[in-house]
């Protein structure tokens, strides 16, 4: 599968009790999510982490032509593919993290209206999610490997049924859940404002409040897992470049200027009750590991545009990050 590439490590002193593998951003790559449900076998771990932003934001129409179908794809022209060639572009369109969407032309040219796309993208970004529901039920029951899913702000509402009606796949959003005897882990995608106006996003003091309203049932705080899409403000997990008021990216010389663009919640939450780990996303460019006084704060990044998973697997033991890595493959 691909997953061999070990790029950070940390050891602590400590027995294991828990492995994870946790990753996020992959914005619709069937390749990255199949990669994901296999780094639980992979690499012996119990819990399988998705954080957040899972779908993508691109269709790509094919044609039904007297002869077959055609696409334009990434500079390429498609010219009258039989059945099998139309199956080889779908896979390599939603492995890139995008929908391929195929019909009659006159079909296709009615998505130039804004309602008819919004109805069509809804439809195959729905039908994608209910189709990782069964690729993960299918391959991990039975292995006794748990995996959580929560969506990201980026993520629109009508995806959250699919994730809700499985027996495999646990959907997390909003909730505590214990993961062993001895760690819980409480998960939101929900980011501070943006500058695109996604679908999940709160001001700093309601996105606080959504996240203290899940640690009020936390048990044992330093033993916590916190899954929060954000990642800190002011932290190597939230440089991002900065964008002018039309959305343009600033430059200093031939570099992006570079500016926080995380949540003042999340670090605030963080330097309060101090979980044992604070596990995030949302910043693709922006891989790092953070101590913010007790808690090892990772970003794992995301490279989901070339097919790449990057993750971080993680050992625990009481009230110990015992050994943290960041994987890619």
């Amino acid at each position: 599968m691909g997953f061999l590439s070990r790029t950070r490590s940390s050891q602590s002193r400590g027995s294991t009790d828990l492995r994870l593998f946790f990753a996020t951003d992959v914005h619709g790559s069937e390749r990255c999510f199949r990669k994901f449900l296999n780094a639980g076998k992979f690499y012996d771990v119990q819990h399988l982490i998705l954080g957040g932003d899972i779908t993508g934001k691109v269709l790509i129409p094919i044609v039904r032509t007297p002869r077959g179908w055609s696409a334009h794809y990434q500079d390429h022209e498609y010219i009258d593919m039989g059945d099998g060639e139309k199956a080889e572009l779908e896979t390599r369109i939603r492995d890139n993290g995008q929908y391929p969407v195929a019909g009659e032309r006159d079909e296709l040219e009615a998505l130039a209206d804004e309602r008819h796309r919004d109805e069509a993208f809804t439809r195959v970004v729905v039908e994608s999610i209910e189709r990782w529901v069964t690729i993960a039920e299918d391959r991990l029951r039975g292995t006794g490997i748990r995996c959580y899913i929560t969506p990201g702000n980026d993520d629109f509402w009508e995806i959250d049924a699919p994730l809700s009606g499985s027996d495999v796949v646990e959907f997390v959003e909003g909730r505590c859940v214990r993961l062993s005897d001895g760690h819980e882990m409480i998960t939101t995608g929900y980011s501070n404002i943006t500058p695109w106006e996604s679908p999940r996003e709160l001001d700093e003091p309601a996105l606080r409040a959504r996240i203290e309203s899940m640690f009020a049932s936390v048990e044992d705080p330093p033993n916590l897992v916190a899954v929060l899409h954000p990642p800190p403000f002011g932290t190597d997990l939230d440089r991002a470049p900065e964008l002018t008021a039309d959305l343009t990216v600033k430059m200093e010389g031939n570099e992006p200027k570079l500016a926080s663009v995380g949540s003042t919640a999340v670090r605030e939450f963080i330097e309060q009750h101090q979980p044992l780990l604070g596990l995030h996303g949302h910043v693709h460019e922006s891989k790092a590991a953070n101590q913010l006084g007790s808690t090892l704060c990772l970003n794992p990044g995301s490279e989901y545009t070339q097919g790449t998973l990057c993750g971080a697997l993680v050992a625990l033991g009481d009230r110990a990050v015992v050994s943290h890595q960041f994987v890619v493959g």
